[in-house]
């Protein structure tokens, strides 16, 4: 078949090859800044990228990363967080010293009375009046200063609020794509890190990264409006097929993964095959006319965690098996490392291992 350019997947090829030659660590922080400078969807982060030499540091990596992957490095964010609530607490704690002073006023005003009381005997006009009238000044002014204690208390503690909220509200925003609504790219690294988390206690699972093909073709003749739908009704489908405890995400432009928690091999492929066939039963419209555009068709690379010794090779396999499915003209899945396979209408079968491919 005619060999389909696939940008996405060679990008992802680009960047397994490119950290192994520049000895840098295959940490899923790594990978995504990798794979943001080869993208080249931040011209900024490219050229301090490559500023940054041959052999670039985990330091200097890092470094770079904290300014534009911000999520990877989260004490920014925490930093300036925990700057306002200790502004907002030392406000407060304020309120609370002046209010201390306040009640040592109204004490010796209440002792000078008692004093008096015990000392004199006609009240008209004696100091013990003068300290009476004293008295109820104080308590006039304690009960207006309580008044703007309660205030600022509820003042401070909506701010409180409100900066816990943001912060919730952008820690989970980083995690959520914002056209689909589905998990993001960094959700789906941080999951399969922890999958390798504890090497003692593997965690069988399987992961599928799936392409809509001729997903640019579709962008540049339809407009980002129309494929922005099509991701939409992508991300349905994802939604409905994977189960309750999976996880379904969208990285980019016509790119899903699905993090599917079975170690069950033939159910794996069952979900994918299932994904495929409702896509193609589906009724994409291209405009408002309500004209049929035509099947849907995605392509897929799959990988089994055992398959793989690290988080980083986990997610690498399954992006060379999807490389292969669109080299071989798209509409298809391969499992990385398959060899021999039983015929089926919608898989790539191999008739020699090619690459790492082979078993």
């Amino acid at each position: 078949m005619q060999q389909v350019k696939n940008p996405a997947a060679s990008i992802a090829l680009r960047v397994a090859t490119a950290m192994h030659q520049m000895g840098i660590d295959g940490l899923p922080r790594n990978y995504e800044l990798v794979y943001e400078a080869y993208s080249g969807s931040n011209p900024e982060l490219v050229r301090e990228f490559i500023a940054l030499g041959k052999v670039k540091t985990q330091e200097a990596l890092d470094e770079l990363g904290r300014k534009y992957l911000p999520h990877h490095h989260e004490d920014g964010l925490l930093s300036r967080q925990n700057g306002q609530v200790r502004a907002e607490m030392s406000n407060f704690i304020s309120l609370l010293n002046e209010e201390k002073i306040s009640l040592s006023d109204y004490g010796r005003v209440i002792g000078h009375a008692s004093k008096t009381i015990l000392t004199e005997a006609d009240l008209e006009g004696t100091p013990l009046g003068q300290s009476i009238k004293m008295l109820k000044a104080a308590t006039e002014k304690r009960a207006h200063q309580n008044s703007n204690v309660v205030r600022a208390v509820v003042d401070k503690t909506a701010a409180l609020a409100d900066l816990q909220r943001e912060a919730e509200e952008a820690e989970a925003a980083k995690f959520v794509d914002s056209v689909t609504r589905l998990a993001s790219r960094r959700a789906f690294n941080k999951a399969v890190a922890k999958i390798y988390a504890n090497p003692e206690m593997p965690v069988l699972c399987g992961v599928a990264i799936g392409e809509i093909d001729d997903y640019v073709r579709i962008q540049e003749q339809m407009g980002p409006a129309v494929a922005e739908r099509f991701l939409m009704q992508v991300a349905k489908v994802l939604e409905a097929v994977s189960g309750g405890g999976d996880l379904a995400c969208r990285f980019d432009a016509g790119r899903f993964g699905l993090l599917l928690y079975t170690s069950d091999q033939e159910e794996i492929s069952r979900v994918v095959d299932l994904v495929r066939a409702k896509l193609k039963a589906t009724n994409f419209v291209g405009s408002s006319s309500g004209a049929r555009v035509g099947q849907l068709s995605m392509s897929f690379g799959i990988c089994y965690s055992e398959q793989a010794p690290n988080a980083f090779d986990f997610t690498n396999f399954a992006e060379k098996a999807l490389a292969t499915s669109k080299t071989a003209g798209g509409d298809t899945v391969t499992i990385y490392g398959a060899s021999d396979y039983v015929s089926k209408d919608w898989l790539i079968y191999k008739k020699k291992p090619v690459g790492g491919f082979g078993a």
